[in-house]
């Protein structure tokens, strides 16, 4: 299971991406076309040659030879088989190394340096997956001097913007509760924050929700055709402030010219840079960067800015001074951003958004509010939640935290102490290991939870709050709260306007036949008894809605887990003309008799079946074999059948699609 989806999620939408494949095969063809004319052999190095695709290209184009590296055996071994199956065995060598493990010679794995270098090294960093080292390499080691390259040069842009939005995922905010401030600790607000990329589809955050602070800048540019070097560097880019503001973000992109003259280029832009949004090409997996400052800083219209981007051989980083003090930067370039505070360690960026939701907090605090009283005993039981800090501040007697993380146990002490508040008691064990000792010889009133954990990967694995809850059953009152006090799988058939390529089989990729890695994928998918859903943030991927949403399945809070599992089956027809990929699928949880909280759908889908989700947590997804043409006439439905087994804390799932 893991491979396929780790072939499917790496190299499908890849094979599916039109424009990528035209744009690399026409600068194979000018390349060839330029060594032919020097009258020389074409000896083509593919580095990181996934399918094999790309030296299929080179051979069709007139390579004498290629020499296909790819390190992951599984991948290897399919193109292997791609190749033998298109016929190219007698000019393609498949080695299965990593390519600084190649060797040259009469013995060797290539028999001569090549003279054409062709590879798909790059990410959404450009530089994450070790491209500068691997060309360091095949420079010294594996091509000749003056070589061509397809790309020829890739050139990395950024522009400077103001964003409440992306900002949230940055820094601990300030919040109101009960109309007092909740401070966030100094340590955490003044921490540059992990230096990690954080890479989304850009296209999907409309430039209503940033202001730009500066022009697109050019940042830096790496030519492939000479030798590359991975040592660490800087550049920057001056120029005046558009307007005032606070210089918060980064946004970033890089794009490849296939040729030296620049004319077939392949852009990683977002859709709202182009003229015509919609015919911006789609891809998953090159997206765009968001890199957060160290600290936001304001900054006046007209002021005169340098925007610097540090790298070293795996990962950029940005930072930002006044042009006054740019040469400075050559004494001592910009330190990679480390987190100190360990907040960001511990919590995602999405948790970070999730926690600074004005919103969402307020429906807690009006949740908590309507159940705290003077003599009430509490326990949270979420990963570093602030619920029960919440719970301090509302008025209840005593509050207790179980952290069981010994990083995020310090989190929440910091906040207490930045707060001056000595109310909380944060104890670093599990439910199953609290004692009423623990508890000074009290019983548990109120017990509270988001929930939130940190080891969930799909919606319903949050559902380990229900095991707290029936752990702590021994401790709580005979009339005891608990809040959340139920929550529902939530389904709804979808039409993703490009998700559905990650899953699509590639078949015929350029003309050439890439058949049996679909059999690989499909064979290691099929491996596993169960069908699965998987984990996707659903507000970057735009889909429509083909059934109504619907409540398939409830958990009850108020009682312990059962011992037998939970079932529930029936259908949904679909009322919405379209191509259903399959079924999305997401948890809403009932705080109490009023307020409801959301994972999934924040608001009621649109008369044309327009989707808006969570921006902080994960859907679960769940793609069918082959889409479902929907009319939309009613006559035809998805039948959904679900088991919920207590024994471990997962949901089986079974979908068919059928005509009355």
């Amino acid at each position: 299971m893991i491979i396929g989806l780790f072939l499917r999620s790496c190299y499908a939408d890849m094979l599916h991406d039109h424009d990528r494949n035209e744009k690399y095969y026409q600068g194979i063809r000018a390349a060839v076309s330029r060594v032919k004319a020097r009258g020389e052999k074409v000896i083509v190095l593919d580095i990181g040659t996934g399918t094999g695709l790309l030296s299929m290209m080179a051979v069709t184009a007139g390579a004498d030879y290629c020499y296909a590296v790819e390190v992951f055996k599984p991948m290897a071994d399919a193109a292997f088989r791609i190749v033998k199956k298109n016929g190219f065995s007698d000019k393609i060598k498949i080695i299965n190394k990593h390519s600084t493990e190649v060797t040259v010679g009469l013995d060797g794995d290539m028999q001569t340096r090549a003279n054409v270098l062709v590879t798909e090294l790059f990410d959404t960093e450009l530089i994450g997956e070790g491209a500068l080292p691997s060309y360091e390499h095949a420079h010294l080691n594996l091509v000749q001097a003056g070589c061509e390259a397809v790309p020829h040069r890739a050139t990395v842009y950024a522009q400077l913007v103001e964003s409440e939005q992306l900002w949230s995922w940055a820094q601990l905010q300030p919040m109101e509760v009960d109309g007092r401030k909740l401070l966030p600790p100094p340590a955490v607000s003044h921490c540059a924050g992990a230096h990690s990329v954080c890479d989304i589809q850009l296209s999907q955050v409309p430039p209503h929700h940033f202001t730009p602070l500066g022009p697109l800048c050019t940042m830096f540019s790496v030519d492939f055709s000479k030798p590359v070097s991975s040592a660490p560097q800087s550049h920057s880019s001056s120029f005046p402030a558009q307007s005032s503001g606070r210089a918060q973000v980064v946004l970033s992109w890089w794009d490849i010219d296939m040729d030296p003259s620049g004319s077939i280029v392949c852009s990683m832009a977002p859709s709202w840079t182009y003229p015509d949004p919609q015919s911006a090409p789609w891809r998953d997996h090159w997206m765009q960067s968001v890199y957060f400052l160290p600290v936001e800083r304001r900054v006046a219209e007209g002021e005169e800015l340098s925007l610097t981007v540090s790298h070293d051989d795996y990962s950029l980083w940005y930072s930002l001074q006044p042009d006054s003090q740019q040469g400075m930067l050559s004494e001592a370039p910009p330190c990679r951003p480390c987190c100190v505070c360990q907040a960001h360690l511990v919590w995602t960026r999405t948790r970070f958004g999730e926690l600074n939701d004005r919103q969402r907090t307020q429906s807690y605090v009006r949740a908590l509010r309507s159940v705290i009283k003077p003599d009430s005993v509490c326990v949270g039981v979420s990963d570093g939640s602030l619920l029960p800090i919440f719970a301090h501040m509302l008025g209840a007697k005593k509050v207790f935290s179980l952290e069981n993380s010994g990083m995020l146990k310090q989190v929440i002490e910091q906040v207490l102490n930045a707060n001056s508040m000595r109310g909380v008691q944060i104890l670093g064990i599990r439910p199953d290991q609290l004692s009423s000792t623990d508890l000074a010889g009290e019983q548990i009133s109120v017990l509270i939870g988001e929930p939130y954990f940190s080891t969930s990967l799909l919606p319903w694995h949050s559902l380990y709050f229900w095991y707290c809850r029936t752990a702590l059953a021994r401790l709580l009152t005979p009339n005891a709260t608990i809040l959340p006090c139920s929550a529902t799988l939530c389904m709804v058939a979808v039409e993703f306007q490009d998700l559905w390529r990650i899953r699509a089989p590639c078949g015929t990729c350029e003309g050439f036949d890439v058949g049996p890695m679909d059999e690989m994928v499909q064979q290691s998918l099929d491996f596993r008894e169960s069908h699965e859903a998987e984990p996707q943030p659903l507000w970057e991927y735009p889909c429509r809605a083909l059934t109504q949403p619907r409540a398939v399945m409830t958990f009850d809070f108020l009682q312990c887990v059962p011992e037998q599992p939970i079932r529930c089956q029936g259908s949904l027809p679909f009322t919405r003309r379209g191509r259903c990929h399959g079924v999305a699928l997401w948890m809403e949880y009932q705080l109490n008799d009023d307020i409801k909280v959301s994972m999934g759908l924040t608001r009621p889908v649109s008369e044309e079946g327009a989707c808006e989700w969570s921006l902080h947590r994960k859907q679960g997804v769940y793609f069918f074999r082959s889409p479902w043409e929907s009319s939309g006439d009613g006559r035809a439905s998805v039948s959904y059948s679900f088991t919920f087994e207590p024994s471990i804390g997962d949901i089986k799932m079974d979908f068919t699609v059928a005509s009355q």
